[in-house]
């Protein structure tokens, strides 16, 4: 936290509950900002020193806090509020004289993009502390990204410092069925830049984040962002159980490195790349002609001697052999089958993740266990919609990469401290509350 050294005669903590102040306390108390604080103090011990270092990192954290758009929003409020004033760390016999010009925090926020890794450093120590104040944190991760257009609409001119120079276009197309079956397409493009987020899917918490131009593919970033985890985070790819991504990560390659290389289940939906019309398929290179599989990874038995299918019953993940075993419906449920002592099913089979890793994965997608994992995905939208709405990106006045990334580790710095303040105070219902005081 950034420390205050100076003495009041007067406080409102004398007279006053602090109330909703209570969580830019919090952030400050828990925010492990020591290196970037010394930093930012070497680099000012030559220079003016009109405000202290510490007053105004305080307060960039408050407009985090209090959803202020911009930096005059902020200072408004500054120098409205002298109990907000106090809880930063500016002099409180100076009044709304101690809140720093506008120019000044251009200069502080300049010597802030400067020590960006140092912001990303704090992002990942509060990672770390919330892994060990957390049982099984990590456990199961989600990940997704969010759309974040620029301030701008279209790329500057060249020598335009004021327009933006770093976004792109992007595009999202979203496809589904009605309730009365007619299929619907819904196409989303915006000019700007993309989160990509991994989040903690039990605690709803971000353990890895990276920005990129709005056009990245999502598939193309998620492997480097699970390799950058292994290295900064290794105990948490350690604990981790099951990877969780919606359709825009169905990729084979993903999904079998997941498996392969870190030991994580993949739960990712899958699209339908089957372009002949075909609803079902035999398994390439089986010796089982009467079993075929849908896209999902259904698998159906076909009656020798009436042709009747039937799904067949799932009987669990052989690790050791890297296989999912179905088993005969007929032996199982005691289904009446003609061909039943003549099908070569009626022991049971074993599919080969090998035989379509987009398909067969160790948790089958025809399973109930699969469904109830999928659904914790939900918790990385949660995450992305209170970053926002309850951390004002809903309307910014940020262009360019540099300033949107640290702008974007600021707020999920915010986001992680106030949630391991609520884990020390024992209140852990409200650690994903970013709106509510104790």
């Amino acid at each position: 936290m950034a420390i205050i050294y100076q003495r009041s005669l007067f406080s409102w903590k004398d007279i006053d509950d602090l109330g909703d102040l209570e969580r830019l306390q919090l952030v400050i108390d828990t925010i492990p900002d020591g290196d970037l604080m010394h930093g930012l103090r070497v680099e000012r011990q030559n220079g003016r020193n009109d405000h202290a270092v510490a007053p105004m990192w305080n307060s960039i954290l408050a407009g985090i806090v209090y959803q202020h758009p911009s930096i005059e929003s902020l200072r408004r409020e500054l120098q409205r509020n002298a109990q907000l004033r106090e809880v930063c760390g500016f002099d409180p016999l100076k009044g709304s004289c101690a809140v720093p010009s506008k120019s000044a925090y251009s200069r502080f926020l300049t010597h802030l993009l400067r020590r960006s890794s140092l912001i990303e450093e704090i992002f990942h120590a509060l990672v770390a502390k919330l892994q060990g104040a957390l049982p099984e944190f990590g456990k199961d991760l989600a990940f997704d990204s969010k759309a974040i257009p620029s301030l701008s609409k279209q790329i500057a001119k060249r020598g335009d410092k004021r327009g933006e120079q770093d976004a792109d276009w992007g595009k999202k197309t979203y496809l589904g069925i009605g309730a009365d079956g007619v299929a619907w397409e819904k196409v989303k493009s915006w000019f700007g830049f993309k989160l990509h987020l991994i989040v903690d899917a039990n605690y709803e918490l971000p353990v890895e984040m990276k920005l990129t131009k709005a056009s990245v593919s999502d598939v193309a970033v998620m492997p480097g962002m699970f390799e950058g985890l292994e290295q900064k985070h290794p105990a948490i790819i350690d604990t981790c159980e099951t990877g969780i991504g919606d359709k825009g990560y169905d990729d084979g390659k993903l999904i079998a490195s997941l498996w392969d290389k870190y030991g994580i289940k993949p739960v990712i939906d899958i699209r339908c790349m089957w372009r002949d019309g075909e609803e079902t398929r035999s398994i390439e290179g089986s010796r089982y002609t009467n079993m075929t599989h849908d896209y999902k990874g259904n698998v159906f038995c076909h009656c020798p001697q009436t042709g009747e299918i039937t799904k067949m019953v799932f009987g669990g993940f052989e690790e050791d052999r890297q296989a999912l075993k179905y088993l005969c419906p007929a032996m199982q449920y005691g289904i009446e089958c003609k061909g039943a002592s003549e099908c070569p099913l009626r022991k049971g089979v074993r599919i080969q993740l090998c035989a379509d890793r987009r398909i067969f994965t160790p948790i089958a997608r025809s399973s109930h266990k699969w469904k109830r994992v999928y659904n914790k995905r939900s918790s990385v939208e949660r995450v992305n919609s209170r970053i926002h709405i309850s951390f004002g990106f809903e309307r910014h006045y940020i262009r360019g990469y540099a300033k949107m990334n640290m702008r974007c580790s600021l707020a999920l710095c915010v986001m992680l401290a106030m949630a391991y303040g609520r884990t020390l105070q024992n209140k852990h219902e409200l650690m994903r509350s970013l709106l509510k005081a104790a």
